[in-house]
């Protein structure tokens, strides 16, 4: 499972790296043909990883339900998020990496309830949460590089 704790490191430091030096507005900007920003698609990465492993799984979360009500699969942004919301997402991109690895480690997943995802892969353990969680966030990482074009940027 390293490798995937390990890929999942690359792939936030990718996402993480493509919108350096961006400013908040353009974060902030919702592009043509698209239903949301930048910011929501980082919220997002950090928030469906959370519900995928822990909430699954029966552990409680390290993010609050508000936060997950905002960037869970089918929100929108709701207004611009502000320079401590963006700062506070960076950090969980970082920090929940470490820590899911921790508890994988100390055997803090003993169950796990079947998930049926929406690209027709059923999740029936915490390893597979783990490694889909990689695609999903594959996926999103190319929304960024896709919607940073749009925006020209």
């Amino acid at each position: 499972m390293k490798n995937h704790f390990d890929h999942l490191r690359i792939i936030r430091n990718n996402a993480l790296r493509a919108i350096e030096n961006l400013s908040l507005e353009t974060l902030n900007e919702i592009p043509q043909g698209y239903n949301n920003n930048l910011v929501w698609n980082l919220g997002h990465m950090a928030i469906t990883q959370q519900l995928l492993c822990y909430k699954l799984s029966g552990n409680t979360m390290y993010v609050e339900n508000d936060m997950v009500n905002k960037y869970r699969k089918g929100s929108k942004p709701e207004g611009k998020v502000e320079q401590k919301e963006l700062d506070f997402i960076k950090n969980l991109l970082i920090v929940l990496v470490d820590k899911t690895e921790d508890d994988f480690n100390n055997n803090h997943f003993t169950s796990y309830k079947e998930y049926p995802t929406s690209f027709n892969i059923t999740l029936n353990s915490i390893g597979d949460a783990i490694s889909f969680n990689n695609i999903h966030e594959g996926m999103h990482l190319g929304y960024i590089l896709a919607m940073k074009k749009a925006l020209g940027v």
